[in-house]
């Protein structure tokens, strides 16, 4: 199976800047490992949308998938309310 190429929407950032560190390591690590399994057992398909989502502690990783271009695109990331605006 071919690598995933992982990108990033601009606004991410953003979120990433308020996570603790000691979260933020783990959180980039599970966004690493979308490069050879962007759809891990854990993770649910969102209704109505052509998104998924993982759990990583308290936090969660919403992200689409395109398979024809073999890539990820993390759209947010933080706490489940946050998610689902």
């Amino acid at each position: 199976m071919a690598a995933y190429k992982v990108l990033f929407k601009a606004s991410v950032e953003k979120d990433l800047i308020t996570i603790p560190k000691k979260d933020l390591k783990k959180i980039l690590k599970r966004i690493e490992e979308f490069a050879n399994n962007p759809r891990p057992s854990s993770c649910e398909k969102l209704a109505g949308q052509e998104r998924y989502r993982l759990r990583q502690g308290r936090y969660r990783i919403a992200y689409s998938i395109q398979d024809v271009e073999l890539t990820v695109c993390v759209v947010k990331v933080g706490h489940r309310k946050d998610i689902y605006r």
